[in-house]
């Protein structure tokens, strides 16, 4: 079973940081190059269903659940789930002094037809990823965040 936890301070009022970062159709601009299509195929409630094209043309579905009122987003990969048997993501948001930490948790588990990687070399390149994307996503919210400041 694969682990990762990663974080970033952002400096963006918590609105700004939990509404832009769940925005699934801003996630080709959020995750840099790692998407190149973002679809949203229902919205009931809480609950998002989507679909993530990455540049190699592989697709899938997910569910995203949001909690703003509680601080976080709960995600599972739907359909298909390989290589993974299951890859669920809890994003949590922290207010701090200097303002949102934003934590990123993934839990999962490769299917054992998958003998490309292990699950932990997996982890590395789920936390390399993160880590990246989410200096994307504070440079991106704390820039409207200025604006916003700006504007008023």
């Amino acid at each position: 079973m694969g682990h990762t936890k990663n974080s970033i301070i952002i400096d963006a009022p918590y609105d700004l940081v939990f509404d832009i970062s769940n925005h699934i159709e801003r996630w080709t601009e959020l995750f840099g190059d790692e998407y190149v299509k973002a679809d949203v195929l229902s919205r009931e409630g809480n609950r998002i269903e989507f679909r993530l094209t990455d540049k190699d043309g592989n697709s899938w579905t997910s569910f995203r659940l949001l909690y703003k009122e509680h601080n976080f987003a709960y995600a599972q990969k739907n359909e298909p789930a390989f290589p993974f048997n299951y890859m669920k993501i809890i994003w949590l948001y922290t207010h701090q002094d200097d303002g949102i930490l934003m934590t990123w948790i993934q839990d999962f588990e490769m299917d054992p037809k998958f003998t490309k990687f292990t699950d932990e070399q997996i982890a590395g390149f789920v936390n390399e990823h993160s880590q990246h994307n989410m200096k994307i996503f504070k440079e991106v919210i704390e820039k409207e965040a200025a604006a916003t400041t700006e504007a008023n």
